[in-house]
């Protein structure tokens, strides 16, 4: 099942994020019982979009990341992949990611809620059962 990922960012309104091609979209596949273990993303960068970093837990125990751009024009640049064996290693991932986002543009990623569509249009909850 490929996912469709849009943070709920409280007091943040993408406006000029709209959600026409899911299919063009999907940043992350979540196979039946896999989870989805977070969320982060960055606030709004005038003219550059939205950092986030998305993780889910796979049924072996480890989780798989992915660190993309949701670009103001709608589209995703995947910027890295990986997996790791723990949470811990997330937050390592996250803070690596979060001191180069610092110093080029003065942010860092947050946990951010998940709203995710199925190629379908079906809105989910974050455990695909």
């Amino acid at each position: 099942m490929l996912l469709y990922f849009e943070p709920i960012i409280t007091g943040l309104h993408h406006s000029t994020m709209k959600n026409p091609d899911l299919r063009s979209q999907a940043v992350m596949n979540v196979d039946k019982g896999e989870s989805i273990a977070g969320m982060w993303a960055t606030p709004m960068i005038p003219e550059i979009g939205v950092y986030k970093l998305a993780v889910k837990k796979r049924k072996d125990g480890t989780f798989e990341w992915v660190h993309f751009q949701h670009r103001l024009d709608n589209t995703r640049k995947v910027l890295f992949r990986g997996e790791v064996e723990s949470m811990d290693r997330v937050a390592d991932v996250l803070g690596a990611a979060n001191k180069h986002l610092q110093n080029i543009y003065g942010v860092t990623m947050s946990v951010a809620d998940v709203g995710m569509t199925t190629l379908d249009g079906r809105k989910i909850d974050g455990k695909v059962h």
